[in-house]
Order: C-alpha cells, then structure tokens, then sequence
C-alpha cells in the first residue's frame, strides 16, 4: 500500500513539474513579446493521511504528535506578474505604452484589454490593433472639445479632416507719433456739373439716375437700365489701391443710391462725431447746387480727415466699359488731406477660414492738456453688407505717451452670404501701441490669431492621451483621447490569448478614464512597453523544474524495482 503511494506523490511530481517547466518554457517563448507578462507556478501539498491524530500531555505523560504522510504535490495557482516591463522608443506616433498600471481598451466583437500598444490606423483611418480590434477612446464635439464618458473607436483622419479658424483679436503694437500735425483736412473731390433731363429743375438724392443728365445742350441721360459700372478707387499717402466695387442701374435706382455706392465702396466712414469745429469738413457723399446755375448740381465726396485717408479718383475711375459719365476733380480750395497719420493692412479669417481684409487707419485728431486723442477707422472690403468703412474710434494717450483709455475697440464685420458665422466679432487691442512724440507713426507689429483653413497633416499623443492633430495653417486641435482602464484585482483577469485579457469573475469591473488619474498610469507616445521575463531567472527555474521531473520519476522508478521485489518473495 505505501510503495503504492509512493507512486502516485511520484506522479503528482511530474505533474507539476512538468506544469512548472511549460510554465517556463511560455514565458522564454514570449521573451520578446510586446507587454508581456511572465507567469511564475506556485505549488502546495496534497492532502496528507493521518495516522495519529497525537495527544495530550498529561501530568504522568508528555504527550505525542501528529503522525502524517503525504501523498504528493499540486499546482497552487498561476501567478502572473504583473511588474511593467521596460519602454522602448520606437518613433512611430501609433506606438503607445503605459507607464504605470493600467490596460488599453479594444473592442471587436466584446470588449478586452490589453498591455500590448502596438497599434497603427486602418483604411478608413482608425487606430487599431495588430490583430484589427478597434481602439476605445473618448470623441470631441464640434469645437474640438473631449466628451468624457462616450467611450467609442478612435478616429484620426489625416489629410482628409480640415478646420479654419476665426480671428477674434487683432493686437496692434507700434507708436503713434503726438508731436505731428493734427489732422483738420480732408479729401474733396467733386463731379462735373449735373441735370434733369429737360433741365426743369436740379437733381436731388431721389431723383432717377436715368433721369440725370450733363450740362451740355443734349440733354441726354448718363445712365440707362442694365448698365453696369466699376468703380476705382486709391486712398492714403502711397495710394494703394481700393477693392474695386460694381453697381448695376435698375429701373429704380436713385442718384442716392449712387451716392451710398460711392461711399460705401470708398470706405468713408460717415459715421465720425462732428468735433464743433466750423473748419472740419463733414466726412460722406452729397450733391452741392451750383451758386451760378441754381438747377445744376456736383456730386461731393469728402474723405475722411488724415493725410492717410486721402482719397484719388481718376478721371476713368468710374466707367461701364470705355463709357465715364463722370469726371472727378479735386476741389482745390477745400481739399486738404493733410495730418499726422498711419495706415496697417492685416488679414484676419472668418469662421471657414476665408480671408478677411483690414485697414486700419489711425489719424492725429485732437491734443489737450488732459491727453492727445487719435481716431483709428477700419475699412474691410470683404464686409459684405453696408459701409466698408465698418468701424470708427479713439484712443487716448497720456503725457507720458501711455494708453488712458479707448473706445470703439469691438468691431463687427457682416459676412452675409458666405456661409460663414455673421457677423465676424474682433476685438482690437492697442494695449501694447504708444503715443510719444518725434518718432515715426507705425504699427509694425501685430498679433492676429484666427487662421485659414488647414488639413490634418500630423498628430501627437500626450501623457493623459490626449491626441493633437497638428494642421497645415498652424492650428492644433484635440482629436480625441485614448481612455485607459484599471482594476482592483488585475491578477483576476482571464488571460484570451493574443496579449488581450476579459474582465473576470475576480479582477473586479473595468474602471475607465484617462491616463494619469483614478491610479492609471501615463501614456508614452511612440514607445512599447517589453517583455518583463527575466531570462536568467526563468533558466534557474527551468533547471529547477528539471531536477524535479527527474527525481519524482526515480520515485517512481524505485517504487517500481520494490514492487518487483515484492512480487519476486513469491516465487
């Protein structure tokens, strides 16, 4: 009965031996297994037979133990060991490892996880594993804003996903020179003179553009039904040139209608408090009846103040083909566009990314004791509503050439029929801009934000796993974020082969959130996490398991010559 015994603990070692050494031998396969993880063998006894329970001691006796014998060993458990591995750089942005606890999320069919961060995107531009699992995140919103909670596939689609920005702040920095001239003249350019067909009696601002006519003897209209007629313009001390503007005669247009053409398109802001000053031309577009002949009208278009809001218009600047129905001349004894001033040209965006012109203007109104006041105006010929001239308003410096207060410094540029977000909100900020004396008036330099639209050509991953998508117009936005999940029991997790595990009957349910927070550990972007096997260690245990197959099968071996020993008495 014992050899018999003997025997079967024999086999019990094989047993798990033999477990111990596939053990070992897994773990030396897997040595440079992405992520993996080494598993060591735990065994125990197996139950024992008693053959005293022992007894205790009396006053005329000191008692016996136990007397028990074993009857072999079996495998305690599988214990993974879950210590990272170390990361190595591998320099491709899909690469991904978890310095710290935690698994990566993955769904086909169900849900697993996973330590293994060799990931790249497919086709149709989602990050996926080796093996085609999708990758789980979080998603953003339409402004780019990361939805915790909605746990999905990740997306990064570069060079198909663009994005614009709109500007919302222009900062101007620069100097506006106090000891110049104060503006107090103005551009004023004047028509030939004008009729009424027939002559009865001076056109005014309702009057049809097909009933006005020259002075001369003909008597015919300049304008007829269906002409269409461009408009020329140039402005500021280097005269560059205006966006040219179109108008179409109808059946109803009024020479009023004409005049808020020409003001419109030449950007002259109307809009300017009148100073008191008698002096002070009035900035718009009118009709002045001739002192000699009391039914014939000019056209008057008077500029801004500011040698830089001068305005040129040649004699061709208003044509439908080769045909001019107007001559412009400048009025010799009234205009004057004189005054210390600068003109900057910038280029903001709309919410598509289109470009937005402006030109800033800012003129030398006013010096007082109590500060030195200048008028900035802001043209846009991209406002597709209304006046150009969308904007007028102050600035005041202080004695010592520091900015006391502004005003009309939130502009509003109407983007109708573009598609884009109307109207365009910016705000200007002349913080950072000067007011002294003896230097150059400039605005050199500018910070504008807002871009034009970009394509998605690159993208990072942070430590919290936040993904960057980097744009062609400089724009960086949120893509995403790779969610990361922790358990309290990650020994509990069922092991499904292909480096990927399932939430198990122990492990504890999956805790998902970002990396870095609730106990996850911090993502590193193109790196993998190696195999934490330890060669040396599994070669000891290898000879270890060794040396025990062998010796419980010369248990077995022995307990085999005795039984035959056994047998051979009877003969």
């Amino acid at each position: 009965m014992a050899l018999s015994n003997a025997l079967f603990a024999g086999l019990s070692g094989l047993n798990v031996n033999q477990v111990k050494l596939n053990v070992v031998g897994n773990n030396i396969a897997n040595v440079n297994t992405v992520a993996f993880k080494g598993t060591r063998v735990l065994f125990k006894p197996q139950f024992y037979v008693t053959d005293s329970g022992g007894t205790q001691p009396t006053a005329d006796f000191g008692g016996t133990n136990p007397s028990q014998r074993g009857l072999g060993a079996v495998v305690a458990g599988l214990d993974r060991n879950l210590t990272p591995g170390s990361i190595e750089s591998t320099g491709r942005p899909t690469d991904l490892a978890i310095d710290g606890e935690g698994y990566f999320i993955v769904k086909s069919n169900e849900q697993k996880f996973t330590r293994d961060g060799s990931f790249s995107l497919n086709a149709t531009d989602q990050l996926v594993t080796g093996s085609g699992e999708f990758v789980q995140g979080f998603g953003v919103d339409g402004n780019f804003n990361v939805i915790n909670g909605q746990l999905g596939s990740i997306t990064i689609p570069r060079g198909s996903l663009t994005t614009a920005e709109a500007t919302t702040t222009v900062g101007l920095q620069g100097n506006l020179n106090t000891g110049g001239l104060v503006a107090g003249g103005a551009s004023v350019l004047t028509t030939q003179l004008l009729t009424t067909v027939g002559g009865a009696a001076a056109p005014t601002q309702a009057t049809l553009l097909t009933n006005v006519a020259g002075t001369d003897a003909s008597g015919t209209p300049l304008f007829a039904v269906g002409d269409t007629y461009t408009l020329d313009g140039k402005k500021g001390i280097s005269s560059s040139e205006l966006r040219q503007g179109s108008f179409t005669v109808g059946a109803g247009s009024t020479l009023g209608d004409l005049m808020t053409f020409y003001q419109n398109t030449l950007g002259v802001n109307a809009s300017v408090p009148d100073d008191g000053n008698a002096g002070t031309p009035t900035a718009g577009v009118t009709v002045e009846t001739d002192s000699a002949d009391p039914n014939s009208v000019r056209m008057v278009v008077t500029g801004n103040l500011g040698a830089e809001n001068a305005l040129a218009l040649q004699e061709d600047a208003f044509r439908s083909g080769v045909y001019c129905p107007f001559t412009f001349a400048e009025d010799a004894t009234r205009s004057d566009p004189t005054g210390e001033s600068t003109r900057r040209r910038v280029t903001a965006y709309d919410s598509l990314g289109n470009a937005v012109e402006l030109n800033i203007t800012a003129v030398f109104e006013s010096k007082a004791n109590e500060g030195n006041l200048w008028r900035f105006y802001v043209e846009s010929p991209d406002a597709t509503v209304g006046n150009r001239g969308v904007a007028t308003g102050t600035l005041l410096f202080d004695g010592q050439g520091q900015l006391m207060s502004s005003t009309g410094t939130d502009i509003t540029i109407p983007r109708d029929d573009t598609g884009a977000i109307t109207p365009l909100s910016i705000e200007l900020d002349f913080r950072q801009t000067n007011g002294f004396s003896d230097q150059k008036s400039e605005l050199p330099q500018l910070d504008v934000n807002g871009s034009a639209i970009g394509t998605l050509t690159s993208f990072s991953i942070g430590a919290n796993g936040i993904i960057t998508g980097n744009f062609s117009n400089n724009v960086h936005r949120t893509l995403g974020q790779v969610a990361i999940a922790t358990f309290s029991n990650a020994q509990g997790l069922v092991d499904r082969g292909g480096n990927m595990f399932m939430q198990g009957p122990n492990s504890g349910p999956a805790v998902i959130g970002a990396a870095g927070s609730l106990g996850a550990g911090k993502i590193q972007s193109g790196a993998l996490e190696l195999s934490n096997v330890d060669l040396s260690e599994e070669f000891v245990n290898l000879i270890i398991a060794s040396t025990g197959f062998s010796a419980s099968s010369r248990v077995i071996s022995m307990s085999d010559r005795l039984i035959q020993e056994l047998l051979n008495t009877s003969r």
